[in-house]
C-alpha cells in the first residue's frame, strides 16, 4: 500500500532529498512551525488524488504498492457498497466507497489497478485510498464515538460499533485498554433500537450477551453505565483513536495531535497502544506530536514505530530520521531522563548547563531578551541542567546525535579538566578527533598563564586577569570552542555575572539573592533590562552559533 514517502529536503543544506521507508506508525517532531501537521495535510491531500500539489512545501512523492491477488479481493469485499435505490449499475461495475463517498466502478478495472505493480498512483487513490484514509484532528476524533446505526448483521458490519458488537476479542480488549486507562470499562450499548452507543461502566460486563440481549438484567446493566458523551473530550478522543485503529474501516489514519485533552500519562498510553495495536495489521498511522510522553510511549512499547525530526529555520528546511537507539538512550539513561533531554525534541535548540541554578539564569536572561523583542534573544530554546560541567557531555552529545543543536555552557574552570575529561567535552561537541592534541596543549598553556597571573582566577575576574599575549592566547581557544558549540564563562563562573548589581552571596543562595536584584516587575524603575555586553552578549553570541545553518559540530 504505502511504500515509501520522498521529502523536498534533507538532513541538512546540501544533502540530498531525505527518503522514509514506511513502517506501521510514524511519529513526525520538532519545534512549532517545522511543518508536522503540513506533512500530515500533504499526505493526506496526495491520497485523495494520487499527485502532489505543486505547491506543497515538504512531501515530494509517495510510493505504493500493490496487492497479491488474494489481499485485493479481500479489500474490494471490504470497500463494496450496496447500490442505493434507485441506482442504475452497469453490468460488470460495483459501488465502492464509504459513509460520506462512493464511485461506481469496473470490477476487473479495480482489481487489475490494486494488483499492479507499482500501481497508477491516480487510479489507486482515487479507486482506493481515498475511501481508505481518515484524517483525525481534535475534534473530529471526539465525533468518532457517537452512536452508529446497529446494520443488519448477517451483512459485511460498516461501522466500528458493528465490527465490535460481533467480535469478542477485539471488545474484549479495548475494554482492557481503557480500563487501564481509565478505570472504568468499554461497552456497547443497543438498547436504543436500530443504534448503537458506547458508555463507560464502573463494572464491567459478566458476559457478550450484556452488549447483545435485551433482558431485564442486561437493560439494568446499561442504564448503570454513562453514556460517553458526558465523559471528557480526553476519554472521547483516547477512545476514539484506539477504537479506529482496532476496528475502523480506513487503511491509514493521519492523527494531528493526539495527545490533545490529554493528561502526559494518558498521552504514554495512547502512543504505547497505538503502537501495539498497529503491529501486524496493514495499517498505517501517521501522527505528528508536541508530547515527549506520546514518543515515550511509542517507543517503549517496542513495537516498529518512524520517528522522523522536522525543522524549519531562516528559509532552511531539514527532515532527519531518528534511530532508535538514540531515542532509547534518552529515555532509558537515568541522566538523560532525570534532564528530560527529551523534550529537546520538540525544540528548536538546546542550552545545557552545570547545574539548576546556573539553568535558571541563563533562562531569565533569555526571556528577558526575548520579552524586549531584543534580536539576541534564542528563539524557542530548551533549557536544561546536568549535574556538573563533567556530565554536560553526557547530554549534549546524543541530542546532537540527532540533528538537535545542543551547546553546552561551563565556567572557566573546566580548563581544569585534562584527560579523558577535557576530551569527552571535544567529543561531544564533535570537535574533529586531529584538533584534540593541539587543543589538549593549549589547555595546559592557558591553565598554567591564568595560574601564573593570579591562583583565584576563577573568581577574580576570569580572563581579565590576562592581557597581552597571554589573554589573546586565551580568548582563541575560547573561540575555538565556541565555533563548536562549547560556551566557556569568559569572567570565570556564574556568579561573576552582572557584578554591578553587587550580588554577594554562597552559591545556594546566590540564585535567590540574583532574581531579587533584577526585579520582577517590568514596569519598576529597578528592574534589570537587557544592555550591552556583559551576560546578554554572552548569550547573543550562543544565538549566533544557533541560528547558523553552517555551524559546527553537529553530525550529519
Amino acid at each position: 500500500m504505502l511504500k515509501g514517502i520522498h521529502f523536498k529536503f534533507g538532513r541538512s543544506v546540501g544533502h540530498s532529498d531525505q527518503y522514509l521507508d514506511v513502517k506501521p506508525l510514524t511519529v513526525f517532531v520538532g519545534p512549532n512551525n517545522s511543518g508536522k501537521s503540513l506533512i500530515l495535510r500533504e499526505i493526506n491531500q496526495y491520497l485523495q488524488g494520487g499527485n502532489v500539489n505543486p505547491n506543497a512545501k515538504v512531501l515530494k512523492k509517495i510510493e505504493l504498492e500493490g496487492f497479491s491477488t488474494d489481499e485485493a479481493m479481500i479489500e474490494i469485499a471490504r470497500l463494496k457498497q450496496e447500490p442505493s435505490k434507485g441506482d442504475v449499475i452497469p453490468a460488470g461495475n460495483i459501488v465502492i466507497g464509504n459513509a460520506g463517498n462512493r464511485a461506481v466502478v469496473p470490477l476487473a478495472d479495480l482489481r487489475s489497478v490494486l494488483i499492479a505493480t507499482p500501481p497508477n498512483s491516480h487510479q489507486f487513490c482515487q479507486w482506493f485510498l481515498r475511501f481508505k484514509t481518515l484524517f483525525l484532528d481534535g475534534p473530529s476524533r471526539i465525533g468518532l464515538v457517537g452512536q452508529q446505526g446497529a446494520g443488519d448483521m448477517q451483512t459485511h458490519p460498516t461501522g466500528t460499533l458493528q465490527v465490535l458488537i460481533r467480535d469478542d476479542h477485539k471488545r474484549e480488549k479495548i475494554r482492557e485498554i481503557l480500563f487501564d486507562s481509565f478505570g472504568e470499562y468499554f461497552v456497547i450499548d443497543p438498547t436504543s433500537l436500530g443504534q448503537l452507543r458506547i458508555r463507560m461502566s464502573p463494572e464491567k460486563p459478566v458476559g457478550p450477551e450484556v452488549e447483545r440481549s435485551f433482558t431485564k438484567e442486561a437493560i439494568d446493566f446499561q442504564s448503570r453505565a454513562t453514556p460517553i458523551e458526558e465523559k471528557s473530550d480526553g476519554v472521547k478522543a483516547f477512545t476514539g483513536i484506539i477504537q479506529n485503529i482496532m476496528a475502523g474501516d480506513p487503511s491509514v489514519l493521519l492523527i494531528d495531535e493526539p495527545e490533545a485533552f490529554l493528561h502526559p500519562s494518558l498521552s504514554f498510553k495512547l502512543g504505547k497502544h497505538v503502537s501495539i495495536e498497529t503491529r501486524g495489521t496493514n495499517k498505517k498511522v501517521f501522527a505528528s506530536t508536541h508530547s515527549a510522553s506520546f514518543v515515550r510511549g511509542c517507543i517503549q512499547s517496542g513495537a516498529p514505530v518512524n520517528i522522523v525530526r522536522l525543522t524549519y529555520r531562516a528559509g532552511v528546511p531539514t527532515v532527519r530520521i531518528l534511530e532508535h537507539q538514540d531515542l532509547e538512550n534518552l529515555m532509558k539513561d537515568p541522566l538523560l531522563r532525570s534532564t528530560k533531554a527529551i523534550e529537546g525534541l520538540f525544540s528548536e535548540f538546546v542550552v545545557v548547563c552545570e547545574a539548576d541554578s546556573d539553568r535558571a539564569f541563563y533562562e531569565e536572561i533569555n526571556e528577558r531578551l526575548a520579552a524586549a523583542r531584543d534580536d539576541r534573544a534564542i528563539p524557542n530554546c530548551l533549557f536544561i541542567n546536568a549535574q556538573n560541567k563533567q556530565t554536560i557531555p553526557s547530554i549534549v552529545r546524543p541530542l546532537r546525535e540527532m540533528g538537535i543543536p545542543a551547546v553546552g555552557i561551563v565556567d572557566l574552570d573546566v580548563l581544569k579538566d585534562g584527560g579523558q575529561e577535557w576530551t569527552k567535552q571535544l567529543k561531544s561537541v564533535f570537535v574533529p578527533e586531529p584538533q584534540h592534541g593541539s587543543l589538549a596543549q593549549d589547555r595546559k598553556t592557558v591553565l598554567a598563564l591564568l595560574d601564573q597571573a593570579n591562583a583565584d582566577w576563577k573568581r577574580s575576574g576570569g580572563i581579565s586577569v590576562l592581557n597581552g599575549e597571554g589573554r589573546e592566547a586565551c580568548e582563541n581557544l575560547l573561540q575555538t570552542l565556541s565555533s563548536y558549540g562549547l560556551f566557556v564563562v569568559p569572567t570565570g563562573e556564574l556568579e561573576s555575572w552582572l557584578a554591578e548589581l553587587g550580588v554577594q552571596a554562597n552559591k545556594s543562595a546566590w540564585l535567590v539573592k540574583m532574581f531579587e536584584a533584577l526585579g520582577a516587575n517590568p514596569s519598576d524603575s529597578s528592574y534589570k533590562q537587557p544592555q550591552d555586553g556583559d551576560v546578554w552578549d554572552f548569550v547573543a553570541k550562543i544565538r549566533e552559533w544557533m541560528v547558523n545553518p553552517h555551524k559546527k559540530g553537529v553530525p550529519f
